[in-house]
């Protein structure tokens, strides 16, 4: 935290003072422009730590920090604070993603309860479950096998967080090489196939997630279309 406030800080050091005296209603030189884009770099930095900051001390700070004039805390006391801060900010940050892991395992659990009662719905002995909208022709792929596919992930809101066909290009992969529920739904596909998967956290992202788009402990759909499996794939990975 120290380093990105400081930073922003050096950058305000050449740009003007940092407290004016009365405010500013239009950005007339460039001066003026860069003191306040740092400065909404800055808000936005603060408030992105979720904390009820005293603005009038954080101006009197950087005012200290540009003037030179003499500072109410020593540096050894302002780098003890900080550094209390910066833990007091991860054990909060620790404690909600555990409050949103929580939250997300039990919608996944409530989700997958129903879902596996819907028409079409199958489910492995590993809790996948899988509906076929399309079955394709020939030799099922093994974890082994180059593959290409055509997919759009979703959450379990409807967000989609990704698409290959909105990129208008299949993705290209060895079977294991990617999370556990794909590796086992795609074993049981063939050319042409198209299934809707719906992945629990632990075939998924887990307790990690894949944050921004995917919180911990996320259930996960996806559409998933093989379009082929790939001869000589290993060579063309080696390539």
């Amino acid at each position: 935290m120290k380093l990105a406030v400081c930073a922003v800080f050096s950058l305000m050091l050449v740009a003007g003072p940092a407290v004016a005296s009365d405010p500013v209603t239009e950005l007339k030189t460039e001066k003026q422009k860069i003191s306040y884009a740092l400065g909404l770099d800055l808000g936005s930095y603060f408030k992105s730590l979720e904390t009820d900051f005293d603005l009038d001390a954080v101006y009197q700070g950087i005012s200290a920090s540009y003037t030179g004039e003499k500072a109410l805390l020593t540096p050894d006391e302002a780098a003890e604070i900080q550094k209390q801060f910066a833990i007091d900010q991860q054990k909060k940050k620790m404690e909600k993603t555990k409050a949103l892991l929580e939250t997300n395992k039990d919608a996944a659990a409530e989700f997958l309860k129903k879902n596996k009662t819907e028409k079409g719905v199958k489910v492995t002995d590993s809790g996948l479950q899988y509906k076929v909208v399309k079955e394709g022709k020939g030799e099922k792929p093994t974890a082994t096998d180059t593959v290409k596919v055509h997919y759009k992930g979703t959450l379990i809101d409807g967000t989609e967080f990704d698409s290959s066909y909105k990129r208008n290009e299949p993705v290209t992969f060895k079977a294991n090489k990617v999370i556990p529920g794909w590796t086992e739904a795609l074993q049981l596909m063939t050319p042409g196939s198209k299934y809707t998967l719906y992945l629990p956290p632990e075939l998924a992202y887990g307790d990690r997630g894949a944050p921004p788009a995917i919180e911990p402990g996320a259930l996960l759909i996806f559409d998933v279309e093989l379009v082929e499996i790939v001869k000589g794939g290993d060579k063309q990975e080696e390539q």
